[in-house]
């Protein structure tokens, strides 16, 4: 399912033995550091990883809501981009929200030519559209850009089911059975593999689909009960691409970045995080998961 980057001899040399992945996040900031690129920074040092970081846009959030989004200009963008991969070798790219058409289609160009030029890294697609609370995060003329020239380009693209309908143009699957298909249908859109994640249905266990060239694997995981879970689809999708170099094929990998997601949310309630009186009243928000779960304070 897909082989890795070939890092550059130079830097192959330099590296030495036991050194970290280098991941990059492409994603908007979140000042309460639940989600976005401060939820993959954390995501990829938990995990032993480098991370590096572009930003897309600005929020104003809290664990209650987002209140506004600033896209940053697509020229920067692109600026931030060609910038690091002229000096940096990354290992493995995840991508979260765009903002608009014109910062995706720099994300887009600037990865063309970095895969034309050579072994790429390994590219995750977080298609961030609407926040847990429900604001638009994703203008509405950047969600075709996104379809058809963003998700072609990533190794693995991981909606939630209201992203894949809206991606496909249906409506949200409402059982596994459909999740299934919708993860399959996903692949025709030209996602090399799809992973659909299924924590909306109402089941037991939250089970995600992955679907690739081979056919589709249902992954299981328990269904943690807590309502501290901002930043999860940020948590999963950058585990997803600092992990996979480590692993031979995707499947792995997944599972792996899956293990870690649980076990954020399990510690997700000993996080007290926001709930301190708002307009909505205090403990109305979503807490974040716990990304340091392993820390030790001392």
């Amino acid at each position: 399912m897909g082989s890795g980057p070939a890092l550059p001899d130079a830097v192959a040399r330099t590296r030495p033995p036991g050194h970290p992945v280098v991941a990059l996040t492409i994603a908007g900031s979140d000042p309460s550091g639940g989600a976005g690129i401060q939820a993959d920074l954390k995501t990829f040092a938990a995990l032993g990883g480098y991370g590096c970081a572009v930003l897309t846009g600005l929020t104003a959030q809290s664990t209650t809501g987002v209140t506004r989004v600033l896209p940053v200009p697509g020229d920067v963008v692109t600026a931030q981009l060609e910038t690091l991969f002229a000096d940096v070798a990354v290992d493995a790219v995840k991508i979260g929200m765009t903002t608009d058409a014109v910062v995706a289609r720099a994300i887009a160009a600037v990865l063309r030519d970095l895969r034309s030029a050579g072994p790429a890294p390994y590219v995750v697609l977080d298609p961030v559209m609407v926040s847990t609370s429900g604001h638009r995060l994703l203008e509405a003329d950047a969600e075709a850009v996104l379809r058809d020239e963003l998700l072609p380009l990533a190794d693995l693209v991981t909606p939630n089911l209201p992203e894949a309908a809206v991606l496909l143009g249906v409506e949200p699957a409402r059982d596994a059975t459909e999740a299934a298909d919708q993860a399959r249908a996903l692949l025709k859109l030209g996602a090399r593999l799809a992973l659909v994640k299924g924590g909306h249905l109402d089941s037991a266990e939250s089970v995600d689909h992955l679907a690739g060239p081979d056919g589709v694997v249902a992954l299981a995981a328990p269904r943690i009960a807590t309502r501290n879970t901002h930043g999860t689809g940020c948590t999963l999708s950058s585990a997803c691409a600092v992990v996979r170099p480590l692993h031979d094929g995707w499947e792995p990998a997944v599972r792996a970045a899956k293990d870690y997601l649980t076990e954020t949310l399990r510690a997700a309630d000993d996080l007290v995080i926001g709930g301190t009186g708002t307009a909505l009243g205090p403990w109305s928000g979503h807490g974040p998961v716990d990304h340091g779960f392993a820390r030790t304070l001392g």
